[in-house]
């Protein structure tokens, strides 16, 4: 399963979405920091759930984050997040 499939699996678990976009934007940042070869380095990820309502900016962030996990997250170079209640 790539990277994009795991994303969005973990986070249809975690919030149930009703929008949910992950698109690997990696070969935009071809020759830059952190760019792997195949892809799969550099991410953009919009989400709307009625979860993220009672949070601030930055927990929605830390809940984007908490449910990627550690593992996930120490795979990608760059995560670009826009989140919607």
């Amino acid at each position: 399963m790539g990277r994009v499939e795991q994303i969005r699996e973990k986070l249809e678990q975690a919030f149930q979405p009703t929008t949910l976009e992950v698109l690997d934007e990696s070969e935009k940042h071809r020759g830059h920091a952190g760019y792997q070869e195949g892809g799969e380095s550099h991410f953009q990820v919009r989400i709307a759930a009625p979860a993220f309502a009672p949070m601030s900016r930055v927990a929605r962030e830390r809940a984007v984050h908490k449910a990627l996990g550690p593992e996930l997250i120490g795979q990608i170079h760059a995560l670009a997040i826009e989140i919607e209640t």
